[in-house]
């Protein structure tokens, strides 16, 4: 049985990540402080949240699997140039209303010898890459060299994860642990904020956030 303490964390946990997604949907295509660097040469594409008209939005499973998938409240895609060699590098961004809530989601994205996988659906593919810009998103992709009938389907070669925190949970968070390679935190604050995208530090810290930023200069 529900008890109503627990029915208002519920209802508290959903309006927060609606904000949150609401939000999102405001950021660019390309994920903000992101610069063109040799090692993405591709496409970025804002995958999730997308149109609240939109139901076909791009997913996250393992191989095999066609039940369990992974949603995130911000996914975005970097998505390779070359037919002879489809992957994509994905920036996801969670926010997680409790440690439970954290715990949960850190383990979907936990370091694995199974490939993951990213699926963006063919309605998707075909829809105008945002607002007032009829061109569809699969025509900017070079990875695609005619209008996709079925689901592009590529191995995930590169994954970051940014976690929004409540303010006490990133706290004692930044504290007390250690976060994995992949892993990157904010406040929660910094993610429900008006032009969120335009902060400073968000961008600094999504530039850190990056394949190329594990060398010392690219050649």
């Amino acid at each position: 049985m529900t008890t109503e303490a627990e029915w208002a964390g519920s209802r508290s946990h959903v309006a927060l990540d609606d904000l949150v997604r609401r939000r999102l949907r405001n950021w660019p295509q390309r994920p903000p402080g992101t610069t063109p660097t040799p090692k993405q040469p591709g496409t970025w594409m804002r995958g999730r949240p997308g149109d609240l008209a939109t139901t076909n939005q791009p997913f996250l499973k393992l191989p095999g699997s066609n039940r369990l998938r992974t949603l995130p409240d911000g996914l975005w895609l970097h998505i390779s140039p070359d037919p002879n060699d489809g992957y994509a590098d994905i920036l996801c961004i969670e926010a997680c209303s409790s440690l439970q809530n954290l715990l949960d989601k850190r383990s979907r994205f936990a370091p694995s010898t199974t490939s993951l996988l990213v699926v963006c659906p063919v309605p998707w593919l075909l829809a105008p890459v945002q607002p007032g810009d009829p061109t569809p998103r699969w025509k900017l992709m070079r990875l695609l060299k005619a209008e996709p009938t079925e689901a592009l389907v590529l191995p995930v070669r590169d994954v970051r994860v940014l976690y929004g925190l409540k303010s006490r949970h990133y706290d004692g968070f930044a504290r007390t642990q250690t976060p994995q390679a992949h892993e990157y935190f904010c406040p929660m604050d910094a993610l429900t904020a008006e032009n969120g995208q335009d902060n400073p530090a968000m961008r600094a810290l999504i530039a850190r956030a990056s394949a190329s930023a594990n060398f010392m200069e690219m050649p």
